[in-house]
């Protein structure tokens, strides 16, 4: 079950409390290239990414993110670093949220000036920490990036935004270590009721990333830890998207999009199954119907499984059987098997 968590609202996302787990992702453009960094937020809005953030490197980028969050159609959030003046701007701007470790400001005077600004819209501010960027006393007093030296930097953040009187707020303990990073997450989980935003940083390549955020965030989401999380990976962000519903698909959490299943081939296959199911998988990926869909390879688990989803096909000797809600609906050639099973779910 879910750990009920403070509600906060990014622009139109609620956050925490009985509100489902939400997707992000992070524009890989410049953000002073107001063009390509909008293109780039309506494909990804298109494939479900339901808030983005942007980097804000300096005050060209600042007031670039005004104009993109006005014509964007999901919340964004501005990743702010050292400089308050970037974060005032932003504000002052309509940014829906805050990336932003206010010890990270400077003087308090600084962060009292964004914290200001953020209540008179009600911004929630995300304190993020790293392992990689830990305070230099954390790590003498630790003497590496522990879990328990990411905690205590979290809470010393909060805390600064506590004393001002600021409590919209979420945060993130990321490090590239999958078990350190669940370590952190649990035991912050124990100590705050904030919203948590999860996900394991530096995650990788497409491959690799993919399989260490899915052990990472399936532990802690099945944990009940997490409100809204980020697939951090080298590469298109639109596949950290999908890879993040399909981890929440997985655990029954969220659905969009098909439910996609397929068996791992063996010798009883006379079809070739990993073609069909490539080029299946691939052809579903901008249909966004709530279906199970599966392409089994022979009679031993294929006419079960089959039966079981929505559409799916059964393989046989060069051919294969194609059943829509457990009935065989017809029996076509190899070459087919495709085509006619995109055809069954055009009908759904």
């Amino acid at each position: 079950m879910k750990k009920t968590t403070r509600q906060l609202q990014i622009g139109s996302v609620l956050v925490g409390g009985d509100a489902p787990c939400a997707v992000q992702s992070m524009c890989s453009t410049d953000t002073r290239d107001v063009t390509a960094t909008l293109a780039q937020i309506r494909g990804l809005a298109e494939g479900g990414c339901e808030i983005i953030r942007c980097a804000v490197p300096d005050m060209d980028a600042a007031v670039a993110l005004g104009q993109i969050k006005r014509e964007s159609s999901i919340p964004v959030i501005a990743d702010i670093h050292f400089d308050y003046k970037l974060a005032l701007q932003v504000l002052e701007g309509g940014i829906d949220g805050l990336r932003l470790n206010p010890g990270n400001i400077g003087d308090t005077w600084k962060v009292a000036e964004v914290v200001k600004s953020a209540a008179e819209r009600k911004v929630p501010i995300r304190i993020g920490v790293n392992a990689g960027s830990l305070e230099k006393e954390l790590l003498e007093k630790y003497g590496h990036p522990t879990a328990e030296a990411m905690v205590e930097s979290a809470l010393g953040h909060v805390r600064i935004l506590e004393d001002l009187g600021y409590r919209e707020i979420k945060i993130s303990l990321k490090a590239s270590d999958v078990m350190k990073t669940v370590s952190a997450y649990r035991l912050l989980s124990l100590k705050v009721d904030y919203p948590l935003h999860i996900g394991i940083t530096e995650a990788g390549t497409l491959f690799s990333g993919t399989i260490k955020s899915s052990v990472g965030l399936g532990i802690l989401l099945a944990d009940g830890i997490g409100d809204t999380l980020r697939v951090s990976l080298t590469g298109d962000p639109l596949d950290e998207v999908r890879v993040g519903y399909e981890i929440l698909k997985s655990l029954g959490l969220r659905q969009r999009g098909v439910n996609f299943v397929s068996c791992p081939t063996c010798g009883r296959c006379q079809i070739n199954l990993i073609k069909v199911a490539e080029d299946v998988e691939r052809r579903l990926q901008g249909v966004d119907k709530r279906i199970t869909v599966a392409v089994m390879g022979c009679a031993v688990n294929g006419p079960g499984e089959a039966r079981e989803a929505d559409v799916g096909i059964a393989g046989g000797k060069g051919e294969g059987l194609v059943f829509r809600h457990g009935e065989v609906i017809r029996k076509v050639p190899e070459d087919q098997l495709a085509d006619a099973l995109l055809e069954e779910i055009s009908k759904l």
